[in-house]
């Protein structure tokens, strides 16, 4: 007798308790159209797909039952490292199919909103250095894993999801199954998957200069060298140690200040002085990253990427000087901020189109705007009008970011093949396209974009 379907959820949410409704006795490769959500996957050596469930959108991938319960376990450590990684929802064992044949087991992660592949991104207009702030964006979260014990052993653009951040890029962690949990890593752990990051980068980024996706003016084996130093870069600033005179105390607050400009708080400082007393040295003893991000969640309640977290609190505290309430508690200048400031602007944006970014990005972008238009009239351009401005002229004409993969025109198999889309999930696209108001799929396609933001 086979054995019973087993599913082990971490969550009791709506998308968790569906999931026994799931097709769970047919391979993944053979799951209904209906039943399966057109986002654009990355390059996998096992079968994955999206599922719309519920309210939400999961990942679902076949792996053996050993490593699936590997890197389920080993997601749920990470998140609780508060390491930026997918978040898992459940494992799912006991798979038969109508004849009585076993199925592979399947871990089930939440899909990651606003997120997408380095290949979907490639697909769409972007500036040249793309490439390199993608490689510094994987730099930060290879630095982050490592100060947290965990070596991914298989470090590529492939394995990483993407989200904007203010102009630049965060990465997460999508792929865990060849990750090592540790106390600490040795520099021959760390050296190693900065080599085979090197390598992965190398042999993605001429995949994508071989379809065109690149331009011309990157070196794809350059941009690939350059997360070496940017890694080590990183790595000495976090952990390196510094000696200074004795009466250059000023020089820790510094040290600690240049931390939190990198996005990482200092929970302890190893400090010494040698015989004399005359040489004091430091050493960051514990970094944890987010600390723009949690500052802002503190005061605010907005959940934002940290550099779009920096350029929200820098405005709040430009506001704040501006009103002159230094001296005001810091909670409740912030609650005024939120809402004088940053709710107005998103109110602006017309229903219809917040789908298009994240609240955050999208004020990062109507400050940008609203720089740009006052350098050219010469004056100070007010933000609500600024925010108009930015809704007309920029974002009207941006494609939903969760809808690239409908807006770029990667609809004939060789292209959908290439960012990893089947093309037997092209049933969810009506024919007349997602913006037409008269086709009757279009209904169909914004409420699956209303369920991914």
């Amino acid at each position: 007798m086979a054995p019973p379907l087993q599913i082990t959820a971490l969550t009791a949410e709506r998308s968790a308790l569906a999931l026994p409704d799931l097709p769970w006795d047919a391979p993944l490769s053979r799951w209904p159209a209906e039943t399966l959500a057109a986002l654009p996957r990355g390059i996998s050596r096992h079968v994955v797909r999206f599922v719309r469930l519920a309210d939400a959108v999961v990942a679902v991938k076949e792996n053996t039952e050993e490593l699936v319960r590997r890197e389920y376990g080993l997601l749920r450590v990470l998140r609780r490292l508060d390491v930026p990684c997918v978040v898992p929802v459940a494992v799912v064992t006991g798979r038969t199919a109508p004849d009585g044949e076993p199925l592979d087991p399947a871990l089930v992660t939440q899909h990651l909103q606003f997120s997408l592949p380095y290949r979907a991104l490639f697909s769409q207009s972007l500036r040249p250095d793309t490439a390199t702030r993608l490689v510094d964006a994987l730099a930060v979260l290879l630095v982050r894993l490592h100060l947290a014990g965990f070596y991914w052993g298989d470090v590529s653009l492939s394995n990483t999801l993407f989200r904007r951040d203010a102009g630049e890029f965060a990465a997460y962690l999508v792929d865990a199954e060849t990750g090592e949990l540790h106390n600490e890593l040795s520099d021959g752990q760390r050296s190693n998957d900065v080599e085979v990051a090197r390598i992965n980068i190398a042999g993605e980024l001429m995949d994508l200069e071989a379809a065109e996706y690149l331009d011309e003016s990157v070196d794809p084996v350059e941009v690939a060298n350059s997360i070496v130093e940017r890694y080590h870069s990183l790595w000495e600033e976090l952990t390196g140690l510094e000696s200074f005179e004795q009466g250059e105390r000023w020089r820790v607050q510094a040290r600690i200040e240049r931390l939190n400009e990198l996005g990482f708080d200092v929970g302890e400082l190893a400090i010494s002085t040698d015989v004399g007393g005359s040489v004091v040295q430091i050493q960051p003893k514990v970094v944890d990253a987010g600390h723009h991000s949690r500052r802002l969640l503190r005061l605010t309640g907005i959940d934002a990427e940290n550099n779009q977290a920096r350029r929200l609190l820098n405005d709040m505290d430009g506001y704040i000087a501006a009103t002159d309430r230094q001296n005001d508690d810091e909670e409740i200048a912030a609650h005024d901020w939120l809402a004088q400031v940053f709710d107005p602007v998103v109110r602006a944006v017309p229903r219809r189109m917040r789908r298009k970014l994240e609240p955050a990005e999208i004020f990062h972008e109507v400050l940008e705007h609203r720089w740009y238009r006052s350098q050219e009239a010469q004056r100070d351009i007010p933000l609500l009008e600024a925010a108009q401005a930015y809704v007309d002229e920029v974002l009207s004409q941006r494609p939903d970011e969760q809808a690239v993969i409908l807006q770029t025109g990667l609809m004939d198999t060789g292209q959908m093949a290439a960012v990893g889309m089947d093309p037997d999930e092209a049933p969810l696209l009506g024919a007349s396209g997602p913006d037409d108001p008269d086709d009757p799929e279009s209904d169909r396609i914004d409420g699956w974009l209303s369920s991914h933001g």
